[in-house]
């Protein structure tokens, strides 16, 4: 993907327009041939897993495993190159160019800024996660052997419960969201700072040149909506089976396949009203009525639990997890092939897939932003936050299980977290309200999901019609129904992973890519010097 010279081509809106492809009819406004293909692929995708949803089972049941034992070192090792370059941008000199100019500013204050961030990037996540995981790996490493993070500490339950915790915020903490980082500062800067359009193909030009608006970028665009769908339908697949185990766990109902394909259609409907209602009112009111019911939970879950051993907790799982940071994301030389292959490599995958998607939606909400202030908040604050929810709810969780309650162990990961809540006053409350987050947290996924992928498929036009998302919101519900259909958790996960590996390579090159880009904005800014050479 080298250009054949050393010099970034000159761009403009004269050899490149939003929406120059776009086939413009039926009220309808959509990039040819990204729309057509991706269209017609997902369609025949869900009809034939639904059709013979054996064959499903056995191919995603075998593609797991297969990418993440052969490519785990790749993984890691680009997980890394991701953390090393978001750091090195925020102590460079290149931390001071800003998204859209110099007199830019941010369009939304910070408070309605991360609450999108966190929606959008791992709500179900971490509430799916959040006290499974932590027990999870407390369990391997008292048990020791390959499938505990470092291969365990055998017996030790003091070490078992710091290994168990810095094992889980790694996949939470730095790792994640410098995938999350480098994407949304590519699509962000190239956007708003060199006036291309706002799809991933933008993000390749200075190695590309034009052939980023010829086939080389169409497939790239398609692969990002294939990531984002696949990427997205396994989040909403973890919200279903967690929604309707905590609905089974509180009210009694039946948790079935037949139950989740009823709450996924129930939601999906709920996504459709917010893609409607539009960014400001549908996405962002629902992001911060979500962040304020999380932030409640977690305030009272740290007042009523072991409030002095999650103080306590807070600074020793962050001292344990930057200890063990070095050799968690060690790529060689390693034998804890269940941890480093089974949790690790598909998260990485799972992040990376997923990074289309999220790291367009922050673009979006992030001009203003100075690219220091954008990788502060972007890496360390959610950081700092995944650190104190990994400690109040797996802390909780753990004092629970030392202290011999064992209905956390034996629960299944959906309703972990609700055995977890059932220990403390209140459950009843504190469990709906947790249904009630999870189900939330769904529907702005889905709907910040499918505006998305109808600026990838609009050919980067931000003001697409709105029944192209309502399509692509359409299919999200379909395409997670029909992996839950044909495998389960195991096919959602395969699915993430078959697009997350080749974003792996592409994102390196993406990395590449950004830092030729702000290095010529750094000597003239790059709109300003098209405008002296008239080309715009």
């Amino acid at each position: 993907m080298a250009t054949e010279t050393t010099e970034i081509p000159d761009v403009s809106v004269t050899n490149y327009e939003v929406g120059q492809d776009n086939i413009q009819r039926f009220g309808l406004d959509i990039h040819n041939p990204v729309f057509p293909i991706s269209a017609s692929i997902i369609i025949v995708f869900v009809g034939f897993a639904l059709l013979f949803p054996g064959l499903a089972d056995s191919f995603f049941g075998w593609l797991r495993p297969a990418i993440t034992s052969t490519f785990d070192w790749l993984f890691l090792m680009a997980g890394n190159i991701f953390v090393l370059f978001c750091l090195f941008l925020v102590v460079s000199p290149l931390g001071k160019i800003r998204l859209g100019g110099q007199d830019a500013k941010p369009e939304f204050g910070y408070f309605g800024w991360f609450a999108m961030l966190f929606a959008a990037g791992m709500g179900i996540g971490l509430m799916f996660y959040g006290v499974s995981e932590p027990i999870t790996h407390f369990s391997t490493s008292m048990e020791g052997g390959a499938s505990a993070p470092l291969m365990g500490v055998a017996g030790d339950e003091d070490a078992a419960r710091r290994l168990g915790m810095a094992a889980t915020i790694y996949h939470w903490a730095l790792h994640p969201w410098a995938i999350y980082a480098v994407v949304a500062l590519a699509l962000a800067f190239f956007s708003y700072n060199w006036g291309l359009p706002l799809t991933m193909r933008s993000v390749f030009y200075p190695m590309l040149g034009d052939k980023a608006w010829g086939w080389p970028g169409h497939f790239i665009d398609i692969l990002a909506v294939f990531a984002t769908l696949f990427g997205l339908a396994t989040s909403l697949g973890y919200g279903a089976e967690q929604a309707v185990g905590g609905l089974n766990y509180l009210f009694g109902v039946p948790d079935t396949m037949f139950s989740n394909i009823v709450l996924i259609a129930l939601i999906t409907g709920a996504a459709l009203v917010s893609v409607v209602a539009g960014l400001d009112a549908g996405v962002r009111r629902l992001s911060e009525i979500n962040m304020v019911l999380a932030f409640l939970l977690m305030v009272f879950i740290f007042a009523v639990g072991p409030t002095m051993d999650l103080i306590q907790g807070f600074v020793g799982n962050t001292v344990a997890y930057f200890r063990e940071l070095i050799p968690l994301s060690n790529p060689f030389g390693r034998e804890d092939d269940g941890y480093r292959q089974g949790w690790t490599s598909f998260y990485w995958a799972w992040w990376m897939s997923w990074s289309p998607f999220v790291g367009m939606f922050i673009a979006r909400v992030s001009r203003g932003r100075t690219v220091r202030e954008f990788i502060t908040c972007v890496l360390i604050i959610p950081t700092i936050v995944s650190i104190i929810w990994m400690t109040i709810f797996g802390g909780t969780a753990l004092t629970e299980t030392i202290g011999g309650f064992e209905g956390i162990v034996n629960a299944a990961l959906e309703v972990k977290l609700f055995e977890m809540l059932g220990q403390l006053p209140l459950a009843q409350i504190t469990s709906f309200i947790g249904i009630v987050l999870v189900i939330v947290f769904f529907v702005t996924s889905s709907d910040s999901g499918s505006l998305v992928i109808d600026t990838i498929t609009a050919g980067g036009k931000i003001d697409a019609p709105v029944p192209q998302r309502v399509f692509w919101a359409t299919f999200e519900g379909l395409v997670a129904l029909t992996l839950l259909l044909g495998g389960g958790l195991a096919a959602l996960q395969g699915a993430a992973i078959t697009t997350g590996f080749p974003f792996a390579i592409l994102l390196l090159f993406l990395c590449w890519s950004t830092y030729r880009g702000l290095a010529e904005e750094r000597k003239e800014p790059f709109l300003q010097k098209m405008k002296a050479k008239g080309k715009i």
